[in-house]
């Protein structure tokens, strides 16, 4: 009997489950390392911001530009040589000598996220019956959301207790585990995808409907980042808490974004837009509440927290309308419209932590959640007139 048995279902779940930890980690775990950050390098706060910004870029560009380079090839092969890119960029950030070297790292591992998130949810749904893949998609994501709720607080302790390289070399460990999961346990014979061209871009940019869901993403999300980047300094320098609360508080922060992101998709399967609309004045009004709240230990964590639950809330609901929009408008690019609306979270990302890094150095610390509320405010707008425009076509 010849040993080429194919793992089941579960385990290639497994695999990629690990791997999503390991990236979902990554992205945001200089958040909670950004004062350890500034210290050791001698840097501002605003410049340590850019380890968030720097890597939100490199997904931006990856996402749509690697993921057509790679349509070509087995989807595998494409895999492993994407865990093998995100080992080298945080192995880089770890033993980084300059903090330019750092961010080097930081946009090699960026590259890999981009495509990881494309590819990963077609294998996912590709290893199981058709009636179950999007269960079998919800169970990688599970990877990205236990990495908020425990990845990034965890990455947090290693580097307060330890230094903050370690915590980086921590998610070299989760990558390398991710890696010979994938190699031993996602199977080979995988359908090939279909070859995705760059062209795909402009039929994307080029739909007045697909431009404006981009915006809406980019500056909704990105409102958030405003504030959430340099959530450990607000939560330390206003509010009064020590390193060691902190870690705690991020935990409890990452709960409420777990919670936020299974309501959101709930909320988002029979009126996506109405729902992004109501979900973005929620966001809102907690960001303005940080705002008020800014030097009350309790009403300003409760507002922090509530950020939290409205933080991913609606990234399910966007992402499914981009695709609603590419079926009906631009069927032939709807894998690019994908990529390009994962794209439009990052530059959110970039957006807003960048915004938040320049308020901080002109103004204060303290001004970044007024910041924020104007940009949340300004997709909540933007959805609500799309909202009045489709009912009066009726």
């Amino acid at each position: 009997m010849k040993n080429t048995k194919v793992p089941n279902a579960k385990l290639t779940l497994l695999a990629l489950a690990i791997s999503a930890f390991g990236i979902g980690s990554t992205e945001f775990i200089s958040v909670g390392l950004l004062p350890l950050i500034t210290e050791d390098f001698g840097i501002t706060l605003s410049t340590a911001g850019l380890t968030v910004s720097i890597y939100a870029l490199g997904v931006t560009i990856g996402a749509p530009l690697l993921t057509a380079l790679t349509s070509r090839l087995s989807r595998k092969n494409v895999l492993l040589l994407v865990m093998v890119l995100f080992i080298i960029g945080n192995l880089l950030a770890a033993l980084a000598p300059s903090f330019s070297l750092l961010l080097a790292g930081r946009v090699i591992s960026a590259l890999a996220h981009g495509v990881f998130m494309s590819i990963a949810s077609v294998i996912a749904a590709d290893v199981v019956a058709p009636n179950k893949r999007a269960s079998a998609i919800a169970i990688m994501f599970t990877g990205l959301t236990v990495a908020t709720v425990t990845g990034v607080p965890l990455g947090t302790f290693i580097g307060q207790v330890t230094d903050w390289r370690m915590s980086f070399i921590f998610i070299v460990v989760i990558g390398i585990i991710g890696l010979i999961s994938n190699a031993l346990l996602v199977p080979s014979q995988l359908s090939k995808g279909n070859p995705i061209s760059i062209r795909d871009i402009g039929k994307v940019l080029g739909n007045i409907r697909m431009l404006l869901i981009l915006f809406i993403t980019a500056i909704g999300y990105g409102g958030v980042f405003v504030v959430y980047t340099y959530v450990s300094p607000i939560l330390e320098q206003y509010m009064g808490y020590s390193p060691q609360a902190i870690v705690i508080i991020l935990v409890v922060f990452g709960i409420c974004v777990a919670i936020g992101n299974t309501l959101g998709g709930h909320f988002a399967n029979n009126n996506p837009l109405r729902s992004i609309f109501i979900i973005f004045i929620g966001l809102a009004l907690a960001l303005l509440g940080i705002g008020f709240f800014l030097e009350s230990s309790i009403v300003g964590l409760m507002m922090v927290f509530l950020m939290g639950l409205f933080m991913f809330m609606n990234v399910p609901g966007l992402q499914l309308y981009a695709v609603q929009l590419s079926e009906k408008y631009i069927p032939s690019a709807i894998s690019m419209a994908s990529a390009l609306n994962i794209s439009a979270f990052n530059i959110g990302i970039f957006l807003g932590s960048y915004i938040g890094g320049f308020i901080i150095r002109h103004q204060s610390l303290a001004h970044t959640p007024i910041y924020g509320f104007f940009m949340v405010m300004l997709a909540a707008a933007t959805t609500f007139l799309w909202l009045i425009f489709d009912r009066n076509k009726q």
